[in-house]
């Protein structure tokens, strides 16, 4: 991870099994340009690609999560080139990515940035963040998930009051809302976020990664074939080696050594 690669972000590694990855414009409140968008992409690729890793922490640098969409590039732009731009394919290398993602959330979440929050597992904001999908104000509206990834989370009625209205909540309310999974003290999202982060990355890989496999393509799913893809992954998961190391260890009164095998 060699920051030439990367030169809108801030890679690291602020625990065992765990990597930050960071948006660094905090001039511009992280807004995300085709650059970000593209460092982005590459980023969580590389990262879920290393065996090492075995969570994401995603944040932005300056005190702010992500203002949204960099404006300046959408001023003068024709559908077409919208079109040709093909921005999905750079999402789903975030959505795709098999390790849990935390999100912290300060500052603003706004427009793509709560979009790109929400392709998070987990969403840590600070009491006082700002959040909101605020694309109506500027005559544009969400166009990364913001109209289906929100009402997934908190219900139409919600969703639709923040999306027609532009309406931005604090992360107490978000919290409240079922939109943010950890509601942090005032400036410790980034700390909270690796903190949870870090208590994955101490689990065992491969329950890990089927519980969230199961979790999101379960839920669009009818009841019984979700109940189903969930059965067949606790089958999986026996012939592990470490589900005998965590029953062992539960036997023998001591802490597991999972190995991801």
């Amino acid at each position: 991870m060699h920051a030439n690669t990367y030169p809108d972000l801030n890679l690291a590694q602020p625990a065992s099994g765990v990597v930050s990855i960071q948006i660094n414009r905090p001039g511009f409140r992280n807004a995300l340009n085709m650059a970000v968008r593209t460092q982005l992409a590459k980023a969580f690729s590389e990262v879920a690609q290393n065996p090492d890793v075995r969570a994401i922490v995603l944040s932005g640098a300056g005190g702010s999560f992500c203002g949204g969409a960099d404006l300046n590039e959408m001023a003068d732009i024709t559908a077409i080139d919208m079109y040709l731009r093909h921005t999905e394919t750079l999402w789903a290398a975030i959505a795709a990515c098999p390790l849990p993602v935390i999100a912290a959330v300060d500052g603003y979440a706004l427009g793509g940035g709560l979009e790109l929050a929400m392709h998070a597992d987990i969403i840590v904001a600070d009491p006082a963040a700002k959040l909101g999908q605020p694309e109506v104000r500027v005559g544009v509206m969400p166009g990364a998930g913001g109209t289906q990834r929100l009402q997934r989370a908190i219900g139409k009625p919600r969703a639709m009051l923040m999306c027609l209205t532009g309406t931005l909540v604090t992360g107490v309310e978000a919290a409240a809302m079922g939109l943010v999974g950890k509601l942090a003290s005032d400036g410790d999202a980034l700390a909270e976020a690796t903190s949870i982060a870090t208590h994955i990355a101490a689990m065992p890989p491969i329950a890990v990664a089927q519980i969230k496999e199961v979790m999101l393509a379960g839920a669009d799913a009818p009841l019984a074939t979700a109940l189903m893809l969930e059965r067949k992954a606790f089958q999986l998961i026996f012939a592990s080696a470490d589900q005998k190391e965590g029953l062992t260890a539960f036997r023998e009164k001591r802490k597991p050594r999972y190995h991801g095998k």
